[in-house]
């Protein structure tokens, strides 16, 4: 990661932001499970200049609380190509692909993986996706991988 191109982190959210399980209660909502860690380091990493977007498969209310609770303007939920939506992220808001690094666990994540300027996959990602992926966090997803990037950013701008 090369960290002075690198001005915003693109994040897939289940297996990445969350250990990739999900709870049903008896009504039918759902629940998932976000860790602190990761809130800390995005809020310290956002603070120093970071932008962050949230591109997920699952199109959830979840999505829309956690994206407020942290500040966090760009969202595109129920996207089956998370290549295009990082495009359109880029286009619109005139980051070009290469300062972007997309964090994906999963194989659905390759595609935009491939067109940023960097990626990363949580410790316990998908083996294809360890395998392309330009680093492979030491944390699994839902416990630090997000932070541990963040921490990593920061360190590497002094």
């Amino acid at each position: 990661m090369v960290v002075e191109e690198i001005t915003s982190l693109a994040l897939d959210v289940d297996g990445v932001l969350t250990d990739g399980t999900f709870w049903w209660g008896p009504g039918g909502e759902e629940f998932k499970r976000f860790s602190f860690r990761d809130v800390m380091g995005l809020s310290r990493g956002m603070k120093a200049g970071l932008r962050v977007v949230l591109i997920s498969g699952e199109d959830t209310p979840l999505l829309d609380l956690y994206a407020t609770k942290l500040g966090i303007q760009d969202l595109y939920r129920g996207c089956k190509d998370k290549a295009s939506a990082l495009k359109e992220y880029s286009e619109t808001r005139g980051i070009p692909l290469k300062s972007i690094c997309f964090m994906g666990d999963d194989i659905n994540d390759l595609a935009a993986m491939g067109i940023a300027g960097s990626s990363a996959v949580p410790a316990d990602g998908h083996p294809a996706v360890l395998k392309a992926a330009k680093r492979v966090m030491g944390y699994p997803g839902g416990n630090g991988a997000v932070r541990e990037w963040v921490d990593l950013w920061l360190l590497q701008r002094g």
